[in-house]
Order: C-alpha cells, then structure tokens, then sequence
C-alpha cells in the first residue's frame, strides 16, 4: 500500500490539459509565463540547495487544479526544436497538495507531501500475471504501431510503479483517463487500471480494423462488379454491331427501355422525356438507387394508355332506354347524360371533336342524401356512353400527393390517384366515379381538395402535371362524375369547377318501382331464392317504404326486403312454411315485427303531438335528406320570475337568432293577432327542438317556431296535417330558403297533406315529382299573418285545451 513521507516545499507548475506521470520527460515552452515564472523560482531556490530545480507539475482542467501532482526535476534549459526558449523536465514522483505558500519569484508555491509508492519484493504471484498481461498488451499494440524500439524498454520495466506510469505516454487515452491514473496513488490499482485502459483501446481497435476490412471488401467487389458488367454492355453491343440485332434475345429485348420507348405510341413530348430517362438509366450503375427509380418510371409510363381512347356510343336512344333499365328516377341526371351525348355526336360530326388542345369532357357532380343511387349511376353512365369505368374512392383522404402523386426521390413513391385511374381503366376516355369528394380532408400534408381543383377544372386539366410522371397528362376527354352527400362541404372553388346536380330523394311511387324492378330480384339472388317462389306485392312494398323505412333513398329499404326474405328463407328450412309464398302487406308484421315510423295523421288523435296548443310541425334538411321537425313552446309560471327566453335543442346561432325575430314580432303585434302578448312580458318563455342529441342550424324554422308561439298564446292548436317552412323577418315578411323539393318528399313521406312555403320559392316546385305535389296542398305566402290562418285551427274548434306551464 502507498504511505506518505516527509513534507516538501516547491514552486507549482500549472500543466493546462496535459498530465505528466512519474518517469516522463517532457519539453515545456518557457515563453508561456506561468512556466517561466516556476522554473526561474526553482532555480532561485536550488541556489540555495544542493541537486537540481524542482517544480510540482499539476494538472489544471477547466481552471480547476488537481489534488495530486507530480514533482519534476529541471533538467535542461535551452532551446526547443523551433528555436522557442524550452525547459526540459522530467517526472520523478507523486506529490499530495497541500496548503500554499510564499516562496522566492512570481511562482505559486505550495506545500506538499511525497506519495511513497513502493511494493514489496517479490512481486505475490496475481501481481507478476498483471505485469505480464500489462505487457503483452502494451508490446501488441507497440507492434501495430510499429515502434519496435520501445518494445524491449517496456520489457525491461520491473517495478510497478514505473509500469503503470508509463500509460501516460499512450495518445489514445484522455486527459480525464491520465488524471484518473495520477491520483490513483496505489501502485498495483494503478496497473490493473492501466491494463485495462489499454485492453479496452486494442478492442475497439480490432472492431474498427475488421469494419474497414469488410467496407474494402464490399468497395473491391463492387468495383469489380461494376467493371466486369461494362465489359459486358460492351461484348453485348460488338455482338448486336456483328449480328445485325439478330442476335438479342427476349431477356435483352424486355430489359432494352430504349427500344421499348421507340416502339411505344407515346406523344412526342412524353418521348423526348422518356428518352432522356433512358440516357440517364444508360450512365447509372445497376447498384444506383436512381437506376431503380428510372426502371420503375419507364415502365409506368410505358404502362400509360397514351393513345388509347374507345369509341362513345352515340346511340342516344338507346343510352337513354340503358339509364331508365338500370335507374329508376333520375331525370335531372339521364337528361344531363342525353344532352351531353347529344352535344358530343355533333361535334365529331362536324369534326369539333379537339378545339384548343380540349376535348368535350365533363365535370358533373351529383350532390344528394345516401342511398339515392349515386356511385351506382356512374357506372351506368359509363355503360350507356360504352366507356370503361373507374371509381376512386375520396372519402377521408388527407395526403395531397394521393391526387398529384409523390416526387419520384421518394421510397415507395406512386402516381397520383387519378393517373392509377386512367392506367387502370387502359384508355384516356374513361368514366372516372370520384366518390365522397365531401369527405376529403385536409392535414400538415397539404389540401387534396386544393389539388383537384386543376384535376376538375375543363379549362386546366389537358395539361394536368402529376408529380411522380413529371409530363403533361390530357384529361380534357374524361367524363368526371363526383359523388357528396353535403353541398357546403365541398370548398367553393372547388364546387365551382363541377355541374352540380341534385339527387333530393325518392317518391314513395319511385321507391315502390325501384324494389320491384331492382331490389327485390338482387336480394331473391342473395337469399338462395328463385322469383317463383317468394313474391312481395306491391302493397306490403309501399309500406315497408312508408312505415318501416322513412329516408331520402333505398339502403334501409333493401335492407329491410332482405330481412323479410331472410325470415321467410328461414322459416321454410325449419318447416314453418310453404313455397311459393306471396308477401302482403298483413304479413309484415308478423314477419319483421311492428311498423317504425306511423305518419302523424294515422295516430290517435289524442296521441298526435300537436294536440296541445304550442306545437307546430316544421320541415328541414338533413344530411340524409329532408325530414320533419316539431317545435314545442311553452310559458314559465309567473311566480317563478323566470323571465326571458330558453333554447333548447342543440341550435346553432342562425336559428337562435331565428327564435328571437320570432319572438320579438309577436310582442310587437299580438294586439293586431289579438293574442295576450302581456303574458310574454312577465313570464319566461321556451322553445325546445326534440331530438335534442341532433345540431340543428338555419333560419328556415322562423315561421314555424311563430305558429307555436301563437298556438301557445291563442290556445288554438295547429292543425295535424299541416307542416311548414320559411324564413321570418321582425315585420312578418316570410323570406325564402333552400331545399323545398326535399322538405316536400319528406312532408309527403310523413304524411303531410298541407305544405306552406314562402311565395319567392314557388319556382322551385317545378322540380318537384308531380305525383308528389297532386298529394300535396302546397301554400304559397308573403306574410306570417297568412300562415297563421292556415295553420292554426279555429277557436271555436272543441274545447281550448289549457295552456302548457313550464314547472
């Protein structure tokens, strides 16, 4: 173990990221001053006493001093090797720093306590093996190094002390690494870390030889493939110059771009870029990620139907009678088709067929509630045009490069959706179905709906660029037809750029055709069933559209025939019943159990929700299509001093605004009404939209929330089969609003026999089936006044039921 001796004084040496150990020589430049100023005070001070100048040489790290140092004798002064002034120095032993003090000179003195280190002889057995490790080690490195003449003086060091302090000659290891062996004062743990140190360097430097040997390998066995490869490209081509390109067989022909894009029917400017490609493909090496990205292009290019358009069937009769087989309803749509048709077949007859680099394309959309038919009417446009078809599917896309492609330096990168459409259906004429284009989203990734503004727009879209192609794509001859449940979600601009045309919904007449004609035959299929052995007549048809489904289009009409013949399949296997067996509508019930929605007229009387004063019947739009709408009212009791107004229902501000107007003009003329308006003044008032768990929004409930006001106030109730729409001004002007054809499906689906909406929309029941308005008494008014007359019952009607309280 070490021991301290006797205490010693002498000037301090600051070493600034250096360490010198026991045993080292080292030149120090005397021009630094901190080294001046130390040796010129140890020479002042071995004046005085015999032997050579001594310093402490102390490691300082970051300012800061180590505990241990090491005293060093002066043994030269002189000039370094550059001609600077130098001291020469060596190590003789560790120092423990003690306290300062005042010496001769501008030095820092300190006072010190000798390290004894020495070791017992002889050296215990575990102690002579780490000497032997220590230098085996320290010899295989000497001889990576090559310094074969350090060897024999490492082999010629006996004590351990000195073994372990020869480390510090080692560059590989750190200032921290050399400080840790300086104050490591223990001579053998010295050692044992010096080993160490040492055995983790030459492991590190066998993992760093053994990868530099493998890169060298894969560099040289690369380099000769890439040599051996061109020799060949080059054996290849004297053989083709020989043999007249008799000689290239099928591999070497579907592996030649160059002759694939020559004999490929591409526009010019597709061939120019693709040629280019080539070139480049010619010049990579095979082990070049580029070659890869080229091969991959070349062949979606070369997979492109550039040229390829099929021939449009211009019978326009007989894609007329294709619509209406395929279709029920529709007309909207089956003129839009017909017209387009006809406009085309003249042009090809004049030969119009390209004007200004455009074809005549078309960009429809057909907006309407689920179920109506829409993705299923672009294929049967598409079968009566005789184009192929292809549908994309929009609906929750977020990704920008989904319409425009990815740039082609991406992995994995693909052609935008559009063009996978257009290789897909093999010509540039297709019928391309853009399904849900409401439902597309937008992200950090960028806006799609922003990316098929060029996509959809007549004017842009024979130069549409996709990212990943990089060449002009002419889209001007494709038939776009979109699909959206919901108008105001497509962007304007977007919806700007598209023929919108409404799909509002079908009459309970169209719904009853379309189960005979399409569903019924589709579902018998499903089921294992012949059309000879189950029939549903058409009176248990009407009422399962009427009373078991109430929507804008057939889904739950399909789905409720398929559970009718589910049933009937089922009780025939279990021996319940025979076939053929024909469906009335008196067999519903037992069969699918009770009717789901009972029109309001065909209720008790008693039971029906307008029955008390207070509750009118209104109509709005959802995105499933129109539908009815009760808003009930009723007055808080005085005493409760619970004055004001109290929306409930989930309303959004145009509609709370709405019940306010409406409030407000029966306040202002209830005399003129002759309703006790004093009763608004003192006790609080509440409207309340049922189905409170739906949002609600818009102002075409104006009117209707002022009938319930008034029933409320009047005690006369609202008649049953009287429904209602419109906007309502502060003076009683009833104002238009929008979707009258599909709040008039929905009244007549519900029941409603008496309809009244503003006068301004009275142009819009021109699209209304006429089947629908011969069942409808449609009213047409100007003021709020008029509306009260017709849809309050008369006073004199029974008794006046009291007036509903609020608790």
């Amino acid at each position: 173990m070490a021991s301290t001796s006797t205490p010693l004084t002498v000037p301090v040496l600051p070493l600034d990221g250096e360490v010198v150990l026991p045993g080292m020589v080292v030149p120090l430049d005397l021009s630094d001053s901190e080294v001046r100023a130390a040796v010129e005070a140890a020479q002042a001070a071995a004046r005085t006493t015999p032997g050579k100048p001594r310093v402490l040489l102390v490691p300082r790290i970051d300012g800061t001093y180590a505990n241990t140092g090491v005293l060093g004798t002066v043994e030269q002064v002189g000039r370094l090797a550059d001609g600077d002034p130098g001291a020469l120095i060596r190590g003789r032993s560790r120092v423990r720093i003690g306290a300062g003090t005042t010496g001769p000179g501008a030095a820092l003195w300190v006072e010190g306590t000798r390290v004894d280190e020495t070791v017992p002889e002889p050296l215990p057995g575990h102690l002579a093996e780490l000497v032997k490790e220590y230098k085996a080690l320290a010899t295989a490195w000497l001889r990576k190094r090559g310094a074969w003449q350090v060897v024999d003086r490492v082999q010629a060091i006996d004590d351990v002390s000195a073994l372990a302090d020869n480390s510090g000659y080692s560059p590989f290891l750190t200032t921290d690494q050399k400080v840790e062996l300086l104050e490591t004062t223990d001579p053998v743990a010295r050692l044992k870390l010096a080993t160490q140190q040492l055995r983790d360097h030459l492991a590190e430097q066998d993992v760093a030889e053994t990868i530099a040997k493998d890169v060298q390998e894969g560099v040289d066995k690369q380099q000769r493939e890439f040599l051996l490869r061109r020799q060949l490209e080059a054996v290849r081509k004297e053989l083709r110059e020989l043999n007249g390109e008799a000689g290239k067989d099928s591999a070497e022909e579907s592996d030649d771009y160059r002759a694939r894009v020559e004999a490929a029917d591409l526009p010019e400017k597709v061939r120019e870029a693709a040629l280019k490609e080539v070139d480049k493909l010619e010049r990579s090496s095979d082990q070049s990620p580029e070659g890869s990205w080229i091969r991959t292009w070349l062949d979606t290019v070369l997979e492109m139907p550039w040229n390829e358009r099929t021939e449009d069937a211009y019978d326009i009769r007989g894609a007329q009678a294709v619509l209406d087989a395929e279709h029920s309803g529709l007309e909207d749509v089956k003129e839009r088709i017909t017209e387009y048709l006809a406009v085309r077949k003249r042009r090809d007859d004049r030969g119009l067929g390209v004007v200004g680099g455009r074809r005549g394309g078309a960009v429809l959309a057909l907006v309407g509630p689920p179920g109506v038919g829409k993705t299923s009417l672009g294929e049967s446009v598409a079968h009566a045009m005789g184009r192929r078809f292809v549908r994309v599917a929009l609906g929750g896309v977020r990704d920008e490069a989904e319409i425009r492609g990815h740039r082609r330096t991406y992995v994995g990168a693909l052609p935008g959706r559009v063009v996978r459409a257009i290789k897909e259906a093999g010509s540039m004429n297709p019928v391309v179905l853009l399904d849900e284009i409401d439902k597309v989203g937008s992200d950090f990734r960028g806006d799609p709906a922003a990316a098929l503004l060029e996509v959809l727009d007549p004017a842009q879209n024979h130069t549409f660029r996709d990212h990943y192609l990089e060449v002009e794509l002419d889209l001007s001859d494709v038939v776009f037809l979109a699909t959206a449940n919901v108008l105001e979600a497509i962007p304007e601009a977007l919806a700007d750029r598209m023929e919108i045309v409404r799909l509002d919904g079908y009459t309970e007449d169209e719904k009853v055709v379309i189960a005979r004609d399409h569903l019924l035959p589709r579902q018998l299929e499903r089921a294992g069933l012949d059309k000879d052995e189950v029939t549903i007549d058409e009176g248990a048809l009407r009422k399962l559209a009427g009373e078991y489904t109430r929507e804008a289009g057939v889904r739950t009409l399909e789905r409720s025939v398929a559970r009718l013949l589910r049933k009937v399949a089922a009780q025939h296997e279990l021996g319940e019943r025979k076939l053929p067996f024909t469906v009335r509508d008196e067999d519903l019930r037992d069969l699918i159990g009770r009717p789901h929605h009972v029109p309001e007229s065909a209720q008790d009387p008693a039971e029906r929700r307008t029955s008390v004063p207070g509750v009118a019947t209104g109509l709005a739009v959802t995105g499933a299509g129109g539908d009815v709408l009760f808003v009930e009212a009723s007055l808080a009791d005085p005493e409760t001093g619970a004055a004001g107004l109290t929306l409930t229902g989930q309303l959004g501000d145009v509609m709370k605004e709405s019940a306010q107007i409406a409030l407000s003009f029966l306040r202002s003329h209830g005399a003129e009404l002759e309703l006790p308006v004093a009763d608004l003044k003192d006790r609080g008032v509440h409207i309340h939209f049922p189905a409170g768990a739906v949002p609600k929004d818009g102002p075409s409930a104006g009117i209707t929330m002022t009938t319930a006001l008034a029933s409320l106030l009047s005690g006369r109730l609202v008649r049953t089969d009287v429904a209602m729409t419109g906007e309502v001004s502060l003076t009683g002007r009833v104002l238009p609003i929008g979707g009258v054809k599909q709040k008039l499906l929905a009244a007549h689906r519900a029941g409603v026999t008496t309809v009244i909406i503003p006068k301004r929309n009275e142009a819009d029941l021109d699209d209304v089936p006429a089947e629908v308005l011969d069942k409808l008494d449609v009213h047409a008014v100007t003021d709020v006044r008029q509306v009260l007359e017709l849809a309050l019952a008369p006073a004199t009607a029974g008794v006046t039921p009291e007036v509903p309280v609020a608790a």
